[in-house]
């Protein structure tokens, strides 16, 4: 088991590949404002008649809405709100079921954007190793010489024996063509010669802080981890055009919302590109209102600077907390603490299942603490990236010594994945006043992987506590990390309920089970909560109308059903944001 003082760095080359057309896009921080002047009034100006589950245990049920100036002025039965409206009123009738917008609290536009068209290599897509490596030969085969070949999503923790992707078989099956892969966790990628050649990269070339070359006696092997790394040889694509950043955002945001996602947290913002994501965001926002809300995490690491360097930078700009509109607002400040676990990278207190390596966490305690002190001195709400039980360690050591109690965490504070936690863990979390947002597919998609070949079984069963958080008196949220996994809340609620694996259908962990209400409350209510968004998660009067036309009422359903249910339009202060 490693530390070191930090492998979350996007290098200057990704900076020429994607900050480049970023920068040339926008360079100021220009809210749009959509929704200035639109106050509730005493009519409304829409009425929503229907079927509608308001997520309000108190009041689950309505048959019509009110909304005025973007806001829910009434919500009950329809003779309730005959004094709301007037000839003005317009009326619809959504074919469905209304429910709150959902609420994707984790996941990344702008590492997503960077292979979004990239060839899906995914366990779903290749049952068998055979087809990842026949899928590589055939998309070559159809790929002029010289060309990239570029694919994502490859795991090979899903496969037996968890094999790798090296660059000797990429040579053999794409001599002509360089070829790049990434791993699913986004913490891997796997390259072949001609890649590797095109970066500048070869045996002599030193690992930069935090990242690796794989190699084997000496020779490059292909396998390259940790974000310093992989962008060094990401660098050498093709760069985008501005066009092509506007189609991607909107495909992206355009995803989140046929899942019924009205509002999402996007986890790493600058990651890539500096402050010019954020200031695209809202040029793009001003140029036709975007898809969904987006509230963003400011990273605190870019290229050759430190966190306070960092910080002032965000704030030179114009970026504080909660700055922005009502439909592009900075939120908070991230870091990233460890690695991934189905890649033995997560950092972990004991060693992965039959090896010595317990994984590499990116901080040490100390400069753990001085990182997120920046952030706390911002005035900023606090996302540390924890996949093992020791990044949770490291992580709450320094909260402990920054946030002596709940009463000084009025920013909601938050630990992202949470994967791997302790009793002592989770109860010394609420006492700080944190909470989790579990990445629930963990268990779905690897938790077969986890219990056989990675963790064992102890420790697979403290997988994703999503029980036990509640237990402890915390607000956990559900997320996708897209694109580590697919974009769809009511999966990641259902796995929350079932705790049953893709791979064999076993439950890891019943006592773990969260309640049918706890599930749909994490991809809601408190998930609107941990983003600051007190307005949304619910219909609710006095609250945004954000909602979400669906094919059943996940409150009113078994819970094995809801990953079928489907959406056909969303609503943002009651006017349309998507249809299918």
């Amino acid at each position: 088991m490693q530390s070191s003082t930090c492998n979350c760095s996007a290098h200057p080359v990704v900076k020429a590949h994607l900050g480049e057309t970023v920068a040339a896009s926008t360079k100021t921080i220009d809210p749009a404002h959509h929704a200035r002047g639109h106050k509730a009034g005493k009519h409304a100006d829409l009425l929503v008649v229907g079927t509608i589950a308001t997520g309000n245990p108190t009041a689950p049920t309505a048959e019509a809405m009110a909304v005025s100036g973007g806001s829910i002025i009434g919500i009950g039965s329809l003779s309730d709100l005959e004094g709301l409206t007037n000839a003005s009123t317009s009326t619809i009738k959504p074919d469905g079921i209304v429910i709150p917008g959902l609420i994707e609290p984790h996941m990344h536009i702008w590492t997503s954007l960077l292979n979004l068209n990239w060839t899906d290599m995914s366990h779903e897509a290749c049952a068998t190793f055979d087809d990842v490596v026949a899928l590589v030969k055939s998309t070559a085969a159809a790929t002029p010489n010289g060309q990239f070949v570029l694919g994502k999503l490859f795991d090979p923790s899903l496969y037996p024996g968890e094999p790798p992707l090296t660059r000797a078989i990429l040579d053999l099956v794409a001599p002509d063509n360089p070829v790049l892969v990434m791993n699913a966790s986004m913490h891997y990628l796997y390259a072949n010669s001609a890649a590797l050649a095109a970066a500048n990269i070869n045996d002599q070339t030193q690992d930069p802080p935090g990242g690796s070359f794989g190699r084997v006696d000496g020779k490059l092997n292909g396998i390259i981890s940790e974000a310093s790394a992989m962008m060094m040889t990401i660098g050498s694509l093709p760069k985008p055009t501005a066009a092509d950043l506007a189609t991607g955002i909107n495909t992206i945001l355009s995803a989140a919302a046929s899942q019924g996602v009205t509002s999402l947290r996007e986890a790493a913002t600058g990651t890539l590109a500096g402050i010019g994501e954020l200031a695209l965001l809202h040029q793009l926002n001003g140029a036709r209102r975007l898809p969904t809300r987006v509230s963003t995490a400011q990273f605190a690491i870019m290229a050759g600077k430190t966190p306070t360097e960092v910080a002032a930078e965000w704030a030179a700009a114009g970026v504080t907390p909660f700055s922005g509109d009502e439909m592009v607002r900075a939120d908070a400040w991230k870091i990233v603490s460890d690695g991934s676990n189905q890649g033995r990278s997560g950092y972990l207190l004991q060693p992965y299942l039959g090896e010595d390596n317990g994984g590499k966490a990116n901080w040490t305690p100390e400069t753990m603490r001085d990182a997120l002190k920046v952030g706390l001195d911002g005035g900023w709400q606090l996302m540390v990236h924890t996949n093992g039980d020791g990044a949770v360690e490291f992580a709450l050591e320094a909260l402990e010594d920054l946030l002596p109690s709940a009463a000084s965490n009025d920013l909601r504070h938050r630990l992202e994945h949470v994967s791997l936690t302790t009793d002592d863990q989770l109860a010394r979390m609420a006492k700080l006043g944190l909470s989790p947002s579990f990445l629930m597919n963990h268990v779905y998609y690897w938790g077969a992987a986890f219990r056989d070949t990675i963790l064992g079984a102890e420790r697979t069963n403290r997988l994703d506590r999503v029980a036990s958080a509640y237990a402890a008196g915390m607000r956990p949220s559900l997320h996708s990390d897209y694109n580590v996994s697919k974009i769809q809340p009511l999966l990641s609620a259902r796995t929350a309920v079932l705790r049953a694996t893709q791979a064999d259908g076993a439950v890891l962990n019943a006592a773990e089970c969260a309640t049918a209400q706890q599930a749909l409350d994490a991809i809601t209510r408190n998930a609107a909560w941990q983003i600051h968004a007190d307005d949304r998660g619910s219909l609710e009067v006095g609250k945004r109308a954000d909602f979400a036309v669906a094919s059943a009422n996940p409150w009113s359903t078994d819970p094995s059903t809801w990953a079928d249910i489907t959406f056909t339009e969303t609503y943002i202060d009651g006017t349309p944001a998507w249809q299918s």
